[in-house]
């Protein structure tokens, strides 16, 4: 990992260059980029009077436009969109000139948002279109053919040839705008959103500025690459940045990208502490909540977030997780749909209301949901995944397949991809690929401890007795060394074929204890207490003390030199 930019060496200068850029922020009406700068700033230690840095130099044409400026950034402050933009028409500044054209582009997202809510359904949202972005593209990229484009404006320029869908081109205007204005947090998140893997981070050409590693971190948390994102947050914090919300609400949502629950959990009670009034990232901390089953918890945190604005898209995630765990499937689809009448490109919004929709049976529904939430972020493995489990329930195999493995290049490290895969190979007849992704599952950390036991389930199906019986002999001591309770569903099913495999190979010690642990489950009792008769039966007939078999077995070069025998001894019930 490389190291962090020298430039963090100084923090004077790093707070002096936040404060600058918070109130060129302000001017442009860009209140993400502001609330960015402000929690970093507020992080580091208060300058001195004579260290605050000194007032942006006012050239002859923002003087000329101070009055117009002024009136038309107290009606874009009211969200007068169209009125801001008229009174700035003869503005010749590039301050001026951004706030006319991001008024416009902010007129047609409302006109879009405002048509979309009063004439069709969540499901249909993404159909309608802001009319004045063709107009933008048109004027900027003239502007931007003659270089005549600041910082800012690079940045609205990419952002029109983003929701134009010319991709490629907004990249390489955000990468401009990153070297024109390196302290402007949005242009860097934005290209975030664009990057979809790793290769193509490399060949950016990115400028070396302290925020870079800000960036690094944040993008290596989309590309799910967590250990990377750790260690620079990580280093980050060692910088100086250790009173940062921002950075405990990303080490947050990294580790809960790794299902580390508690860690994630624990600092999301953390960051509770410190910003009470925080609604920011709560969606993700209901999850953590959902996925625990901890209701009061998760109905103490809705009241909450209701009591402090309850027409955020946030909140709405955090009620509709509510009644999602209370099997009140229909009221959360509600307020998913609610989250996403006030902003239709939330990601977690979209997922999650496919999620119900799969709850409610309305598989058509959850589709649609699941799409549109790819159309948002192409990188939602969550959303690839629906869709497999939709298609799945559709019987539809092949395509199945191939959402699967779209959540698995997303998620490399993840088991429940890989045995959905792998069940997915069973399906389409293609054992040796199944086998392979079950192993693979196990290999890298089995979240639901079933890979194992599909693998020997699919080998005993494929008659391969010896690898079947090695495999429920290690799923079997994995339930058992993690604590788990014996009443697992499937241990019994292990315990029944491993005395029946010891018992064809006369191995009778580790039949019989397989026997008599298979008499601890109600399903297995009968075949238990049966085997246990057979072997009795078997032993009353021969003399031959078992340790002769052990050697007479290995000396014919039975399998059975290739299962080690099973040890319960140190397991209790």
């Amino acid at each position: 990992m490389a190291a962090l930019c020298s430039e963090f060496g100084d923090l004077v200068q790093i707070k002096k260059q936040l404060i600058s850029v918070i109130s060129l922020c302000k001017e442009r009406g860009l209140v993400h980029s502001v609330k960015w700068a402000s929690e970093l700033a507020f992080a580091l230690d208060p300058l001195p009077k004579d260290e605050l840095p000194p007032s942006h130099l006012v050239s002859e044409e923002d003087v000329q436009d101070l009055d117009a400026f002024a009136l038309a950034k107290s009606y874009f402050d009211l969200k007068e969109y169209d009125r801001a933009a008229y009174f700035l028409r003869g503005c010749h500044s590039k301050k001026a000139y951004f706030l006319y054209m991001y008024s416009r582009y902010l007129s047609g997202e409302k006109k879009k948002d405002d048509e979309t809510v009063d004439s069709l359904g969540p499901l249909e949202k993404g159909q309608v279109r802001n009319e004045a972005l063709r107009e933008l593209r048109v004027e900027l990229s003239k502007k931007h053919r003659a270089g005549e484009l600041d910082g800012f404006t690079l940045y609205l320029y990419g952002v029109v040839l983003r929701k134009l869908d010319l991709l490629k081109e907004a990249v390489e205007v955000f990468v401009e705008a990153t070297h024109t204005l390196p302290l402007h947090w949005g242009s860097w998140l934005e290209l975030c959103n664009l990057v979809t893997n790793i290769e193509m981070l490399k060949s950016l050409s990115l400028p070396s500025c302290w925020i870079k590693d800000f960036f690094m971190a944040h993008i290596y948390t989309e590309l799910q690459m967590i250990p990377g994102a750790l260690q620079k947050y990580q280093s980050l914090i060692e910088a100086g940045f250790s009173k940062s919300t921002y950075i405990i609400s990303q080490i947050a949502v990294a580790y809960h990208n790794i299902r580390d629950i508690d860690q994630a959990l624990a600092l999301f009670n953390e960051l509770r502490e410190q910003d009470p009034y925080r609604i920011e990232n709560m969606d993700t901390f209901s999850n953590l909540l959902y996925v625990k089953s901890m209701k009061p918890e998760l109905s103490y945190l809705a009241h909450n977030l209701v009591e402090i604005d309850k027409y955020r898209v946030e909140t709405c995630c955090v009620i509709g997780n509510y009644y999602s765990l209370r099997s009140q499937h229909e009221k959360a689809a509600l307020y998913f749909q609610r989250a996403l009448k006030l902003n239709p490109r939330c990601l977690g919004a979209w997922t999650l209301m496919g999620h119900e929709y799969m709850e409610m049976k309305n598989t058509s529904a959850a589709i649609q949901a699941y799409r549109h939430a790819i159309e948002v972020n192409k990188r939602d493995y969550r959303a690839w995944y629906g869709l497999g489990q939709t298609y799945e329930i559709l019987k539809m195999p092949f395509y199945c397949l191939y959402y699967y493995r779209k959540a698995h290049q997303l998620r490399p490290n993840d088991s429940r991809m890989l045995v959905a895969l792998g069940e997915c190979y069973e399906k389409l007849s293609q054992q040796v690929e199944a086998k392979k992704c079950y192993w693979r599952a196990f290999s890298v950390g089995d979240v639901e401890k079933m890979a194992l036991l599909k693998l020997a389930k699919l080998q005993e199906q494929l008659t391969e007795t010896d690898e079947a019986a090695q495999s429920y002999i290690i799923y079997i001591q994995e339930i058992f060394s993690c604590g788990e309770q014996l009443e697992h569903v499937e241990v019994s099913t292990a315990l029944r074929y491993l005395g029946q495999y010891y018992f064809k190979n006369k191995l009778y010690d580790e039949a019989s204890l397989c026997a008599q642990r298979c008499c601890d489950y109600n399903d297995a009792r009968e075949e238990g207490k049966a085997l246990l008769r057979q072997i009795s039966q078997v032993r009353d007939q021969t003399e031959t003390p078992s340790g002769e078999l052990f050697v007479s077995l290995s000396d014919n070069n039975t399998p059975i030199k290739r299962v080690s025998p099973l040890n319960l001894s140190s397991f209790t019930p």
